[in-house]
């Protein structure tokens, strides 16, 4: 019987630490949340950003004049990914080689904007968490609830 009541404790122990693990992260993630819908109503305000219909902000850098992709078109970029606090996260940039993929094949904040640009274009977007990867965080580089930005160049449109 004591073996018993001491295995019991030692399982509800284990099991509480999780729970408070799991309430630690829930309460980053929220925190998280709060600060990227704050940041983000803040840089609304900026000269030069837009704002559309499902939240998405960018900024034009640079215009090109070259056509504009379809979803189902493939693309080739390069970009520049950071966390609010400027945090970089990936960069084609950095590595030095610009990256091709289906424009319906990434998160959806970058499928909505990628459908706006034309090729020679040079955007910063500022994709909100749920445009982003929401709640399921991809890498431990990227938290739960993140507002990603990214600086974009569209280089071509791959068929």
């Amino acid at each position: 019987m004591k073996h018993i009541f001491i295995l019991t404790l030692a399982l509800g122990l284990v099991a509480g630490c999780g729970v408070k693990e799991e309430q630690a992260a829930e309460k980053t993630s929220g925190a998280k949340l709060d600060a990227g819908e704050s940041f983000l109503a803040e840089n609304a305000k900026k000269e030069g950003v837009k704002t559309t219909s499902s939240g998405l902000q960018y900024k034009v850098i640079k215009s090109g004049t070259g056509a504009t992709p379809k979803a189902t078109d493939g693309v080739k970029v390069h970009y520049h990914g950071t966390l609010i606090n400027g945090t970089v996260f990936d960069s084609s940039v950095e590595r030095g080689e610009p990256i091709s993929f289906p424009v319906n094949g990434v998160i959806p904040g970058w499928v909505e904007a990628l459908q706006l640009m034309k090729v020679g274009d040079k955007w910063t977007l500022f994709i909100p968490a749920k445009l982003a990867y929401g709640e399921q965080s991809p890498s431990p580089k990227i938290p739960a609830n993140s507002v990603l930005i990214f600086e974009v160049e569209l280089l071509g449109i791959e068929k």
